[in-house]
């Protein structure tokens, strides 16, 4: 058994897969372990998972990790947890499990126009959020409209991180930056408000929503029950937790203003923190993060998930590749940028402007190969990553640095892509799981290790590669973008068309 301690525990939920990562009071990684779930899709536009699954794979994480650790269990100071935003997760009046929405649902797009219709404004005046399809209030309305049999019985709204947090401690609980960036705060007090629930129609509500904590917040501790289930001790305490973007930004070392965090993962997150919270309705979200601190955020799903459809459609056809993601990065690597390349837009999933926008390539050529077109893929994505931070240097919240991570960050290509579209230096993280990272700074603090989460990102988050712009690569990307930014408008109507809009 490996000596030492304290140890901080890391859990991270994601829309698919739940990592349980250990890690020491300086943020080296002891061990990891993960298991992937089932997405359940029962209509169109509809994505579920089991509530009930959800914590028998966290449990099984725990225990793989602690078990691969090696470690006295009673040297973890403290748990956190971090998980997907949005989407719903609901408990009946039992505590027992009643739905699980992921936060790739579509089944309330009606309902999130016809509510931004009427009541946008108002919304957004209150909760710095306009409505949209898998927000988590909306989602509870269309709930409360399609499915009264199921509002009816609920009895506690969570999060995917509370899920957890509530099933090892018993207490159910949540954290100002979930809440916030799901648009159900009063901002910037962080505060429950009557008033924006009656805006979205569920003015009766109120009771469903569980007690409000502070990220860093000890809201309870294991039980004798969750301790037989993981093998963790009885009584270790657990945080509150954080949204899983705002974790990924402390674990990949950012978190103060002046910082772009950027997560290439199946959503661009591009988010800047500041001491007030951005009031312009061109933001697609802020969160609430502590005392006088808001992540403004710039979302969309048009990052990473752009390359791993192509990857999964196109490079693994007939499964025959070992490494797919390697041979994907060695056709990068035999291109030399030039001019007339082709471009791509990554709106597989819809954008941030519309969900009727679309992905495709402009201007191959006979002379293109694969490899100009994967270039392509990582530059679109990337160019919308900037439309999104520019967004937020015009609302007033500027950036001279950035730091990377999701799995774009693991690239040996794309964040030099990144710094040089950007125009600033881009970082990336020695810590991969960054997201179980920020969880376990969150818990750090929370344990009295470190004293503030500055303190605690100073000493656990350390830069593993940086990259600097390339002056000499400034024009070519400029030109580019903005031959794909008159692009997108171009196709715009097009796109509407093609979707019988």
């Amino acid at each position: 058994m490996a000596e030492g301690g304290p140890y901080l525990l890391g859990l991270d939920a994601g829309n698919t897969v739940i990592k349980a990562v250990l890690f020491d009071a300086t943020g080296q990684q002891i061990a990891a372990h993960g298991i992937d779930g089932a997405t359940h899709k029962p209509a169109a536009g509809m994505v579920e998972r089991s509530v009930p699954e959800l914590w028998e794979n966290a449990r099984t994480a725990i225990a793989g990790c602690l078990a691969t650790a090696a470690i006295d269990p009673g040297a973890i100071a403290a748990i956190g947890t971090a998980g997907h935003g949005n989407g719903l997760y609901l408990l009946d009046r039992d505590r027992e499990p009643l739905i699980g929405i992921q936060s790739l649902d579509m089944r309330a797009a009606a309902l999130a126009a016809e509510l931004d219709a009427a009541v946008g404004k108002e919304l957004h005046a209150i909760c710095l959020q306009r409505p949209w399809p898998s927000q988590t209030p909306v989602l509870l309305a269309w709930l409360k409209r399609h499915r009264p049999e199921i509002y009816h019985r609920a009895g506690t709204l969570l999060f995917a991180k509370d899920v957890l947090t509530t099933s090892l401690t018993e207490a159910p609980a949540s954290d100002i930056s979930d809440m916030s960036g799901a648009g159900l705060l009063r901002l910037p007090e962080a505060e429950y408000d009557t008033d924006l629930l009656a805006l979205y129609g569920l003015e009766d509500a109120r009771d469903l929503l569980p007690p409000l904590h502070a990220p860093v917040d000890v809201v309870g501790a294991v039980t004798r029950k969750a301790a037989e289930a993981t093998g963790l001790a009885e009584g270790t305490p657990v945080v509150a937790g954080y949204f899983d973007v705002i974790a990924s930004a402390l674990g990949a070392g950012a978190g103060s203003p002046g910082t772009v965090s950027i997560v290439a993962g199946s959503w661009s997150i591009n988010q800047v923190f500041s001491t007030r919270p951005v009031r312009d309705d061109r933001v697609f979200m802020v969160s609430a993060v502590g005392e006088k601190l808001f992540a403004n955020m710039e979302n969309s799903a048009t990052s990473a998930a752009n390359l791993e459809w192509y990857v999964r459609t196109l490079v693994e056809r007939g499964g025959h590749h070992d490494d797919p993601f390697g041979v994907v990065n060695a056709a990068v690597a035999t291109v030399s940028p030039a001019p007339d390349d082709p471009l791509f837009h990554p709106f597989l999933y819809g954008g941030r402007l519309g969900a009727h926008q679309r992905g495709g390539f402009f201007g191959l050529a006979g002379w293109h190969g694969e490899g100009h077109m994967l270039r392509a893929v990582m530059e679109g994505v990337t160019f919308e990553h900037r439309r999104h931070v520019e967004v937020l240097a015009q609302a007033g919240v500027t950036s001279s640095q950035a730091t990377l991570s999701g799995g774009g960050a693991r690239s040996p290509h794309w964040p030099q892509i990144f710094a040089d579209v950007l125009g600033i230096p881009v970082s990336v993280a020695q810590a991969e799981e960054t997201g179980a990272l920020g969880a376990a700074i969150g818990a750090a603090v929370g344990a009295g290790i470190h004293s503030d989460v500055d303190a605690a990102v100073k000493a656990m988050t350390h830069a593993a590669r940086n990259y600097d712009p390339d002056p000499t690569m400034r024009a070519y990307h400029d030109r580019r973008y903005a031959i794909w930014t008159r692009l997108t408008r171009a196709v715009d109507p097009l796109w509407h068309e093609l979707a019988g809009q």
